[in-house]
Order: structure tokens, then C-alpha cells, then sequence
């Protein structure tokens, strides 16, 4: 399903997500991240006033550069959404108190610049054991800055990364493989400049 393709996955929460071929630039909902760092009951209402602030404060750019597009919303309608790159996220980021801002960077740095493709059911649940691992190993050696925390990060890695070799070993199967890739051509909507609702 399309809708299932959208979705990535960062800690428990799902971020959806647009790939502008054309550009061959991965767009994320705003608010998705919002809700993912803040935790938020709102965080639709968080953005907004977010945003009024970054206004107020001259970063005009950096909330310009949010696009809106219809994606899926909770209650299965397609709605606008402020949408942003990985360049324009990594800004926002830094106005975000929030002690999931790092760790959430170096996610954002992996699936924010990796090749279109379908990820299959098993290469969801090792990114998501990946991340899973990293956040406790960091929350557990109290990592802070980006070095402890690229260090939880390749623990991490090197964890999922096991797990999948064993299960290849036990099905003679590759997790990974050219079949995900989506093939070229395949037409998606364009980005529209809008507000999110």
C-alpha cells in the first residue's frame, strides 16, 4: 500500500514521509517530528506556535522552506501537511528543546539521504531494533554531544546488524535485496506551498 511505503519509523513513533523524484529529495512531516521530540498531545498546535516564533525571530527561511502536501492523517483523510527536507528539519531541530535531538539527527542523517525503495517487513524491524538499541545504549551511558552518541549509535548498528546475519544464515535468505529497489519512473504529486492543518 502506498500509505504503508509513506511511513518510517524513528523510535515508537512513525514519520511520514514524501520522495520528490524530480529533486530526488526525501520530504518529512513537520509535525510528525514535532510529535516524535516533544511528545506532545498537539503537536500540530506545538508547530504552530513554533513557527509564529521562528517568524518573529527573523528565521523566515527556514519555515518558507516547509512545503505543504496532502498526506494521510490519522483519521484516514488526505490533509496538507508542512513538509521539510532533511537540511531544513536539522534547522528546526536546533528550536526544539529535546533530549531526542541528537539521536534523532543521526536518524534523520541515514533516511534522510538513502536511496527510494521498498523496505521489506524484516528491514523495518531491524532499523527499528537499530534505533531501539541505540537510544538505551545511549540513555544508559547518559550519553550527551554527538560523539557518545555516535558511539551508542554503531553499538546499535552492530547489534541489528547481527540479529539480521543470523536470520539470513538460518533462511538462506538475503534481508536485503535489488527486488526492494522501487523502479525509476514511477510518478508521485508534486509539493504545493501551503499551511499545515
Amino acid at each position: 500500500m502506498e500509505k504503508e511505503k509513506s511511513l518510517v519509523a524513528f523510535q515508537e513513533y512513525k514519520i511520514r514521509r514524501f520522495y520528490d523524484e524530480k529533486s530526488e529529495t526525501w520530504y518529512f512531516s513537520v509535525t510528525d517530528v514535532v510529535g516524535a521530540l516533544t511528545e506532545s498531545a498537539n503537536p500540530a498546535v506545538y508547530w504552530r506556535v513554533l513557527k509564529k516564533r521562528l517568524k518573529d525571530e527573523g528565521a523566515n527561511e527556514t519555515v518558507t522552506k516547509c512545503n505543504a502536501l496532502k498526506m494521510p492523517s490519522a483519521d484516514g483523510k488526505m490533509r496538507l501537511t508542512d513538509m521539510a527536507d532533511t537540511e531544513t528539519l536539522l534547522r528546526l531541530i536546533q528550536s526544539i528543546p529535546s533530549p531526542k535531538a541528537e539521536p534523532f539527527k543521526q536518524w534523520l542523517a541515514k533516511v534522510g539521504y538513502e536511496r527510494i525503495r521498498d523496505m521489506s517487513e524484516a528491514e523495518l524491524i531491524f532499523t527499528a531494533l537499530a534505533e531501539l538499541s541505540t537510544r538505551q545504549i545511549a540513555e544508559s551511558v547518559g550519553a550527551t554531544g554527538m560523539p557518545e552518541n555516535a558511539e551508542a549509535g554503531r553499538k546499535g548498528g552492530k547489534i541489528a546488524k547481527r540479529a539480521r546475519r543470523e536470520l539470513e544464515s538460518k533462511t538462506g535468505k538475503n534481508v536485503v535485496t535489488g527486488e526492494n529497489f522501487l523502479p525509476p519512473g514511477k510518478s508521485r504529486p508534486a509539493l504545493s506551498a501551503g499551511d499545515d492543518e
